[in-house]
């Protein structure tokens, strides 16, 4: 019973902790500079919406999201593509071997992302693609296909093997049973995966910050910078623009939400 109650209680503290910013950022995206600075917790004296106008009507803004798009959406499908071949060959390569692979490809989670800047920056420096697209596109596939790999492996481990081996009976080679039964019956675990990637690459500050400098290519949290001032930050507009960059995320999790607890607990226990 008590421990009920303190659970009851931990968990009731973690919620507030996460209800109360988010008001705070909701209903000071209605308010006015002096609004907010009066009353933070207060509700707003009207529902206009001309901050959400002012930020949805921002030529950078706007540039900044279809940039965020191109190149969010890219990098989770090449990651998708990339990490579930590989989880698919991890699992089916028994022993020290495959495991030996798989320590080396998931170490890149422990390895922190500010100790490869200064050798990553030199790298793309010297092939052209700072200020590019498809440079952000290959660094954001780097940075989280570990992730990728670490989630599908765990997944496709717990496939039966007679699926493969009745694919084999039937004349299907690697490549056929990968993309005709081992793609098919992982579709919870990629979406999961795919929740995650959407989440890191759509949220990613540092890399933005670090190659991208042309006005033109920046993405929605590099964007988001610009409502900040030196000695003074529009926070009505920066709280609604961090509603707007949420948008995407929150609609995402709603079409995929269904095979996120199926594809994260899926690859748990062993089937």
């Amino acid at each position: 019973m008590a421990g009920s109650l303190s659970r009851r209680v931990v968990l009731g503290v973690y919620a507030l902790l996460i209800i109360v910013p988010l008001l705070v950022v909701l209903t000071g995206s209605f308010k006015t500079s002096k609004e907010l600075f009066d009353s933070p917790m207060g509700l707003p004296s009207s529902l206009s919406p001309k901050n959400y106008s002012a930020v949805l009507t921002d030529a950078s803004m706007a540039t900044a999201f279809v940039n965020s798009a191109v190149v969010t959406v890219t990098a989770v499908v090449l990651t998708l593509a990339v990490g579930s071949l590989a989880a698919y060959g991890l699992a089916r390569i028994p022993g020290w071997k495959g495991a030996l692979v798989y320590g080396f490809l998931v170490l890149g989670m422990a390895v922190p992302a500010q100790s490869n800047m200064i050798p990553q920056y030199v790298l793309f420096q010297s092939l052209g693609l700072l200020d590019s697209r498809i440079g952000l596109v290959l660094i954001e596939i780097v940075a989280t296909l570990p992730v990728a790999v670490f989630i599908m492996t765990g997944f496709m481990r717990t496939l039966p093997k007679e699926l493969f081996e009745a694919g084999s009976i039937d004349g299907a080679g690697p490549w056929r049973t990968y993309r005709s039964i081992a793609l098919p019956v992982s579709m919870p675990s990629l979406a999961a995966t795919a929740i995650f990637l959407f989440v890191i690459q759509w949220n990613d500050l540092l890399y933005p910050l670090l190659f991208i400098h042309d006005p033109a290519k920046v993405t929605l949290p590099l964007a988001l910078l610009n409502f900040q001032g030196e000695f003074l930050t529009n926070y009505p507009l920066l709280f609604t623009g961090v509603i707007v960059a949420s948008t995407p995320l929150v609609v995402t999790y709603v079409f995929l939400q269904r095979y996120f607890v199926a594809g994260m607990t899926a690859g748990s226990v062993k089937g």
